[in-house]
């Protein structure tokens, strides 16, 4: 059967059909869940930004004009969720400035790519600052444009790009690192 389109569904759901809203939360649990777990390094916190993310999907899906897709509007929701996840989390320090501890218990992502090479790079995510660790998450993961990732973010395309570079040679330097002491 066809799918509707995301755009379909949420003008069902503002006229209040359950089985629209339902769908669009079906069709981007998933995507939302990975990118909270990647973003936090956490299981736990992910499904509390997940729904956190739904929440505000839900009360502002009115104020959805429609200018961009659908999936880029709720990972720009995701975005700043997980920026004030962050804050909550770290009142006194940078959000950029320290990397994220390193969540111990294997993922979801992990049991499913099952290489020690993608439990070292989501290791070495976890250690990039929040900026860099955005962008490479939605332009790896998430797949969007660098136009898109910079409307989700608030920046320019070009800053985008920059951050994708810094972070993908942080990466490296992490994972050679990380090689030359196993």
């Amino acid at each position: 059967m066809f799918e509707k389109s995301d755009e379909k569904l949420v003008t069902q759901a503002l006229e209040g059909n359950k089985k629209a809203w339902l769908s669009l939360l079906k069709r981007y649990e998933k995507p939302i869940y990975n990118y909270g777990v990647r973003m936090t390094g956490n299981p736990d916190d992910a499904l509390d930004l997940m729904q956190e993310v739904f929440v505000s999907v839900f009360r502002n899906l009115s104020h959805f004009r429609g200018e961009g897709s659908f999936k880029s509007w709720c990972f720009k929701i995701a975005h700043y969720r997980c920026i004030e996840f962050y804050r909550r989390k770290r009142p006194t320090q940078g959000m950029d400035d320290t990397p994220e501890l390193v969540c111990d218990s294997a993922t979801p992502e992990q049991n499913l790519l099952a290489g020690a090479g993608n439990q070292q790079l989501a290791g070495a995510m976890q250690q990039l600052p929040l900026a860099q660790k955005a962008v490479v998450e939605l332009k790896f993961f998430g797949q969007f444009t660098f136009e898109e990732i910079a409307d989700q973010l608030g920046i320019s395309a070009n800053t985008a790009k920059s951050r994708l570079y810094t972070g993908l040679a942080k990466l490296k330097t992490i994972m050679e690192v990380d090689y030359a002491q196993a």
